[in-house]
């Protein structure tokens, strides 16, 4: 039996004094993922009193998106990149790299691309 996890697991995360979003995303997300997704992302950002949020996004175990669920991203993307100070995202693979690019198109704050998890979280901090 070949089980396949795939999904987006969501935190609010404390480093030293600062708060921040974190996410972990983990095999190919589907659209059905994003049903699940999408209010969790509304809750945990409806929760946050700073006026820009700082995030940690994990893609070291992150595949890709079905079609449907690149475009049920765009639309959090473009819903939510004005309330975004600094996103890091930090991953193993060379397509993390693409999507700091194209994720700064629709985020007002900085997006930075980073190979371990130490890195990204020393410049959320700064």
């Amino acid at each position: 039996m070949n089980i396949r996890k795939h999904g987006l697991s969501i935190g609010i995360e404390r480093v030293g004094s600062d708060f921040f979003l974190s996410f972990k995303a983990i095999g190919k997300l589907t659209h059905e993922d994003y049903e699940i997704i999408t209010p969790m992302i509304d809750s945990a950002l409806t929760g946050i009193r700073t006026p820009k949020i700082k995030a940690l996004i994990d893609a070291t175990e992150l595949e890709g998106w079905e079609l449907r669920a690149a475009w049920d991203d765009f639309k959090l993307g473009l819903k939510y990149g004005a309330e975004f100070d600094k996103v890091a995202i930090f991953g193993n693979k060379n397509w993390p790299k693409i999507t700091e690019k194209i994720g700064s198109w629709f985020i007002t704050g900085e997006v930075k691309y980073f190979e371990n998890q130490e890195d990204a979280l020393d410049w959320l901090d700064k």
